[in-house]
């Protein structure tokens, strides 16, 4: 592989960070800039297909045509073959002619069918918390020379920088997304607590129970019923509400006592039968 082409498949693989989508999108792309790098070097058209796998996730499989991937499944499906081995020890695996080579019997049975002659697994280095393998396919046997092969591990290494990073942006993208989700949740609970607080002049740690409690026994989300709780208030319209006909919170919009209104919420969450709240509008008594 040359200086140049090296730089261009580093540049090609940098722009797929900011391109993509998602680690799929990313995938896709890389595997597909890997079969044109390979189909350079060998002279003949090479096909490849990458297995990412990454903790508390099942494996990631991406191709660079429907072959590669479906390939890439057999050989996941059956736990045997170059990639399985070069995931494992960490080296390149060769099967150079699937018609002599005695290992994986049923995988070369699958690839002979496919029209496939030789594989070979190139693993990728992501870290600790994940593992690659790009899988090269090719449709005659001899392509994959010490050249090719060397050309393979030299684009395995910008690869797998590359993925590295993708991976990383990924987990900070998703972890963003869940503190501003816990954010949203938090706001809505505290909301809902205030909302308690000033109909039963109660504690927040009281009226939180009420919330956990109303929860509970609706079986719906304790964020989810807060939201419902505080859209009703303000007026804005709830695509769903689990609430059986109008809510608390609508009753009041319509006019109905602040006092019938609170005792039929409590009602629907089941507190008054607990003994929580005692009747005509009084403030709360706290469990002992």
């Amino acid at each position: 592989m040359s200086t140049v082409d090296q730089s261009d498949d580093f540049e090609q693989l940098h722009a797929l960070i900011s391109n993509a989508e998602d680690i799929k999108g990313f995938l896709d792309g890389m595997t597909g800039f890997a079969a044109a790098m390979m189909t350079r070097s060998a002279a003949a058209r090479i096909e490849c297909a990458v297995t990412l796998q990454r903790r508390k996730r099942s494996a990631s499989i991406a191709g660079s045509s429907d072959e590669a991937v479906v390939l890439d499944e057999i050989e996941q499906h059956l736990g045997q073959g170059p990639c399985e081995d070069a995931l494992r020890t960490g080296v390149p695996v060769l099967l150079a002619d699937v018609a002599t080579d005695p290992r994986w019997p049923q995988y070369r049975a699958a690839l002979e069918t496919a029209g496939c002659r030789s594989v070979l697994g190139i693993p990728l280095k992501l870290g600790p918390d994940a593992a690659g393998v790009l899988n090269f396919f090719a449709p005659a046997t001899g392509l994959f020379t010490e050249d090719a092969i060397a050309d393979a591990e030299i684009f395995a290494v910008m690869a797998g920088q590359a993925l590295h990073l993708a991976l990383r942006i990924a987990a900070a993208d998703q972890l963003a997304a869940n503190l501003k989700a816990a954010m949203e949740s938090r706001t809505a609970i505290d909301l809902a607590c205030g909302i308690i607080m000033a109909q039963n002049r109660c504690s927040h740690g009281e009226a939180f129970q009420v919330l956990r409690r109303g929860s509970s026994t609706r079986n719906q989300k304790l964020h989810a019923l807060a939201a419902d709780i505080v859209a009703g208030v303000s007026g804005a319209a709830v695509a769903v509400t689990h609430f059986e006909g109008l809510n608390w919170a609508h009753r009041l919009c319509l006019g109905q006592s602040r006092g019938n209104v609170r005792r039929r919420w409590l009602a629907d969450v089941g507190c008054i039968s607990a003994g929580i709240f005692p009747g005509g509008g009084r403030p709360l008594r706290r469990e002992r």
